[in-house]
């Protein structure tokens, strides 16, 4: 298995054409935090460079708004 060719991530936003990124969208932002509510980087996600600013802002509106916790407790 030392051969073995790993698939290159893709971007969800690019690969489902959706264009901005929703802070109200709490099932696709969940996606993108880990249990502890921190907002995972783009080489874990395979987010592009765009789409992971679009997507970070959104996660911290969100967190304002109360729709995603800060932490997790």
């Amino acid at each position: 298995m030392e051969n073995a060719i790993k698939k290159e991530k893709q971007c969800h936003f690019c690969v489902n054409n959706i264009r901005e990124v929703d802070y109200k969208d709490g099932h696709t932002l969940h996606r993108f935090i880990n249990s502890y509510g921190k907002i995972l980087p783009k080489k874990r996600t395979g987010t592009c460079s765009k789409h992971q600013r679009k997507l970070a802002i959104a996660v911290k509106r969100s967190r304002v708004m109360a729709l995603l916790p800060f932490v997790s407790r």
